[in-house]
């Protein structure tokens, strides 16, 4: 981060040679277990088959795939490096075009469709991935959608359901589901705004510890209030917030305040088979170290947490 916790490149990670994956593949994948993901992305220089072949390398038969403002022409080549490397794309991500701060001073100002200034843009962009999406068999749209207002009284508040509404809409014309990732808003507010949107193909993916990194609640009280609309989740930690501008420090799985044990107890619960993808924010060799780490330590703990749940329930 710099100085101003300024990140326009927040995801740019996803497009570097060692970086950008967030967790795919299950050993002895079985239908009853969340498949574990992996998130890279298409930048500028790299083609998706390197970064389907690097999703691989790491062990993973699943991604989320960043894709930026990527162009219709992308969609052969994502759909040939896609069954070359056997690799599943559980989603499509893009947060659009223009300046982005993540904190929490000025992130309620830049990040996502809730800004006047650059929510056109940012509905526009979510439409093209969509439609890529669709050429790519991909049934899932996933972005940031910002900082909802907590008050659902203010004309804000009301701009951003119709904007998330436009955007589902299309999601659904093109046959997928759209994902809010959560972070900037409470989950009570999430829900909220998914009710009001009114659409049923619009779904959550759980950020475990973009939670944590804004102050704005922890992911095991999240999944009693958001937990029927969770369609993906991101397997993260993180440390919460000092500095009342700032945001908190995303750390290796382990090392953080998400309570993974209780979360994955929690999944279990809620039936939840769904992907789950890693997600490293550092890049360099470290990186690829922390994801096979946190790799090995999901799957343990997916499988010991899944089973009770079932020796509970014979």
């Amino acid at each position: 981060m710099t100085s101003e916790n300024i990140r326009p490149t927040r995801r740019s990670f996803i497009g570097s040679a060692s970086a950008g994956v967030v967790l795919a593949s299950m050993a002895g994948a079985a239908s009853n277990l969340p498949r574990l993901g992996v998130v890279t992305g298409v930048s500028a220089g790299e083609t998706p088959d390197q970064a389907l072949a690097r999703v691989r390398h790491l062990g993973f038969a699943a991604c989320q795939l960043g894709v930026g403002m990527a162009p219709p022409e992308l969609a052969g080549p994502i759909r040939e490096a896609s069954a070359k490397h056997n690799v599943e794309i559980t989603a499509l991500m893009t947060l659009g075009s223009g300046r982005m701060v993540w904190t929490l001073r000025e992130g309620p100002q830049t990040i996502g469709i809730v800004p006047p200034a650059t929510r056109q843009a940012r509905i526009y962009a979510l439409k093209r991935a969509s439609d890529l999406a669709k050429e790519c068999g991909v049934k899932a749209v996933h972005t940031h959608c910002g900082f909802i207002p907590e008050n659902p009284n203010e004309p804000l508040y009301f701009e951003t359901v119709a904007a998330i509404k436009e955007v589902a809409g299309y999601c659904g014309k093109n046959g997928q589901t759209f994902l809010c990732e959560t972070g900037q808003e409470s989950p009570i507010t999430l829900l909220r705004a998914i009710q009001d949107v009114g659409l049923d193909n619009v779904a959550v993916n759980l950020d475990l510890a973009n939670l944590i990194l804004y102050g704005k609640g922890e992911p095991v009280g999240a999944l009693d209030v958001l937990g029927k609309y969770v369609r993906g989740v991101h397997a993260k930690d993180g440390l919460y917030p000092t500095d009342p501008y700032g945001l908190g420090e995303e750390v290796a799985i382990g090392k953080g305040r998400v309570r993974f044990p209780e979360v994955m107890r929690k999944l279990s619960e809620l039936s939840y088979t769904g992907p789950i993808t890693i997600e490293r924010e550092i890049s360099g060799p470290g990186q690829e170290a922390d994801i096979q780490a946190s790799k090995l330590y999901l799957e343990k703990l997916i499988e010991s947490e899944y089973r009770r749940s079932l020796n509970q329930n014979s």
